[in-house]
């Protein structure tokens, strides 16, 4: 069984590899280096409530066979409209912020080329990567990039720790002012991963299934799930630790400048391991947020062809490829106008995610909850009581948010 368990793994891994990017690298180091541990609170309290929708995903693919997308249009064409309308609007700005941190690293390690070149040809090699491997690639490739990126923030972590000799406090703070609460908001939207993912991992568990020729049971499917998430978990709370015994009360911060931010990065590693170990923390942080790249440009298009393919029937055909080629595209175009600006855009992206976090929260509770799921499926009343926080977790900060911007 426990083999078998293990084997099973694959569309968690793919969660943490599209997680464990920009909400890793640049919100939670950020969040440590601008608050110290004093945003602990926000990390866990994220992941806390938003746990069972994200579970709700491949849940749902394992009992019913179906991706959520089938299931929203099972509650309303209209609830898929919006679905499919929300995710053409953001999948861009996704990409593109997650495209030029991989090419800020890019610049910073390999030391030529600028960034608009670099977004181009990471999008280039991400696009052939998944024309030739396909789904098992990405599949097999995760479990190596996930290991060593665990292996190497470990390290740096540890290293830190003991070569720390500053007094610190896990005093938990409240961001006041419109600079710091944007600053929460977008470190809660992309913290572990933004809610759509829970879309991603539907999709990504039914392909598991195309290739493996078998079928996952729920207890495989959140099995592996939980192993991912607990694993973006974790790391978030190395990055946080990391930006808390480096940079917070340092002077430093943070530039809006994908090339200046990925040397500080860098630095934050090195500083602690020594410069020894420049290439390969540079390699490792850079090969993370390729893995990002590579996941969310599979993903969106895999999203946006299902739904497509369920409003329109068979009247408009765009396939996988076209939506990969044209959002391949629209990332190349989007970061020629806020290169020089990776903050700004990263922090659109995050806020966006948030903000509509309710909204795939409400409808995984619903459709794991009532009768397009078989009863023996349904969440247990714990969980049914955290989603409800969840949801009123969620709706209430979007509304704080709103009133005080």
């Amino acid at each position: 069984m426990k083999k078998l368990m293990f084997k099973s793994l694959g569309p968690g891994l793919l969660f943490a590899g599209a997680a464990v990017g920009v909400s890793h690298l640049v919100q939670s180091t950020r969040a440590g280096a601008d608050f110290g541990f004093g945003l602990l609170w926000a990390l866990l309290i994220a992941a806390l409530f938003k746990y069972p929708f994200f579970q709700f995903g491949p849940r749902y693919a394992a009992a019913t066979g179906e991706t959520l997308l089938d299931g929203y249009k099972k509650l309303g064409k209209g609830v898929l409209v919006v679905s499919y309308s929300i995710s053409f609007i953001t999948m861009f700005i996704i990409q593109a912020a997650v495209t030029i941190v991989t090419a800020g690293l890019a610049v910073n390690l390999f030391g030529f080329f600028d960034m608009v070149t670099w977004s181009l040809l990471i999008t280039i090699l991400s696009i052939s990567i998944l024309l030739i491997g396909k789904y098992k690639l990405l599949d097999g490739l995760m479990k190596y990039v996930i290991l060593l990126l665990t292996i190497c923030t470990l390290i740096a972590v540890s290293v830190a720790l003991m070569k720390n000799n500053q007094e610190f406090t896990y005093t938990q703070v409240f961001p006041k002012g419109a600079v710091e609460i944007t600053f929460l908001i977008a470190f809660l939207g992309w913290m572990p991963a933004p809610l759509d993912i829970s879309i991603w991992q539907s999709i990504w568990s039914i392909e598991k299934e195309k290739t493996t020729s078998k079928r996952t049971t729920t207890k495989q499917a959140i099995f592996d799930f939980n192993v991912g998430y607990l694993g973006t978990i974790f790391l978030a709370l190395c990055f946080v630790v990391l930006g808390s015994l480096v940079m917070y009360n340092s002077g430093e911060s943070f530039s809006n400048k994908g090339d200046v931010f990925a040397g500080q990065l860098i630095t934050l590693y090195t500083k602690n391991l020594g410069s020894l170990a420049y290439v390969f923390i540079a390699i490792a942080a850079f090969t993370t947020m390729f893995s990002t790249t590579i996941t969310t440009l599979d993903a969106s298009p895999r999203t946006m062809s299902k739904a497509n393919d369920l409003l329109f029937l068979k009247k408009i055909k765009l396939d996988y490829w076209f939506w990969i080629l044209l959002l391949g595209t629209g990332t190349y175009i989007l970061l020629r106008y806020f290169r020089n600006d990776m903050g700004l855009m990263v922090k659109i992206a995050t806020i966006l995610s948030f903000l509509t976090a309710p909204f795939y929260a409400i409808l995984n509770f619903i459709l794991i909850s009532g009768k397009h799921t078989p009863k023996k499926y349904h969440p247990s009343i714990y969980m049914k009581i955290l989603s409800v926080c969840g949801i009123i977790f969620l709706i209430g900060f979007s509304a704080w948010f709103l009133l005080n911007i």
